[in-house]
């Protein structure tokens, strides 16, 4: 007898690969440019001197420095208020 199935044996139950998201480079840690600073969906952190936002919310560095943490309130049109976190390469 045979220990599996002819036909029609189940291909499910695969995964797909993680998307690796999260703060690559920490504060004080030095940064190249071009370098990843964090992976992001949305804008949890925003993006301070010396670093841009790109396509998918991924923040880089623009220029070789020391990366630096900060939060900023920040006034929405409707009134209501948000602490920012910044992310900036000094």
């Amino acid at each position: 007898m045979s220990k599996t199935k002819a036909a029609g044996t189940s291909k499910l139950g695969r995964d797909s690969n993680p998307q690796y998201l999260g703060v690559k480079l920490y504060a004080g840690q030095t940064a190249n440019p071009g370098m990843i600073i964090i992976k992001q969906r949305g804008t949890k952190f925003l993006p301070g001197k010396n670093v841009k936002r790109g396509r998918d919310d991924t923040l880089y560095a623009m220029q070789k420095g020391i990366i630096k943490f900060t939060e900023k309130r920040i006034k929405k049109f409707d009134g209501n208020q948000r602490r920012a976190k910044i992310v900036s390469v000094e």
